[in-house]
């Protein structure tokens, strides 16, 4: 089985909802010896700790028929918010040419979130989408599971 070549200098986003940091390869493409060079965190309580209204209520403009309104996931919203903020300084980087290669490692969801919020140019730095969530893992760690997710 092929492992992952990493090249030097690649920036490795590692988050999802809530924790990012951003790893720089400065090893080997073979041997990577990864360093984190930026890492955040933001608060994001549960919905039920967010906001407190009861789902609200649509009348129809003809007759008296009424229908429930979805309630506003907060929690989800926030990480959704997240997630656009990450794919902004991503964005930035790549426009101030501060990395050549990028790896994006999050969930599922989050990982579609940022799909959708890369810009062009930061898309075309992509090398690889791994969906998993490796926020709670060492960065030694992350050089194993990444080097066998080739």
């Amino acid at each position: 089985m092929p492992r992952m070549k990493i090249a030097n200098g690649t920036w490795i986003l590692v988050g999802d909802g809530r924790r990012a940091m951003v790893l720089r390869n400065d090893g080997l493409a073979e041997s990577p010896n990864l360093h984190c060079i930026s890492s955040r965190e933001t608060e994001n309580p549960r919905t039920r700790d967010q906001g407190s209204d009861a789902p609200g209520r649509a009348f129809a403009s003809v007759g008296a028929m009424r229908s429930a309104v979805d309630t506003t996931d907060w929690h989800d919203e926030a990480e959704k918010r997240f997630a656009a903020s990450l794919a902004a300084d991503l964005n930035a980087a790549a426009h101030d040419g501060r990395y050549e290669h990028l790896i994006v490692v999050a969930p599922p969801r989050i990982l579609a979130e940022l799909r959708q919020d890369l810009s062009g140019e930061a898309r075309a730095r992509l090398r690889a989408e791994i969906d998993k969530d490796l926020t709670r893992h060492t960065i030694a760690d992350i050089e194993t599971i990444l080097l066998a997710a080739g």
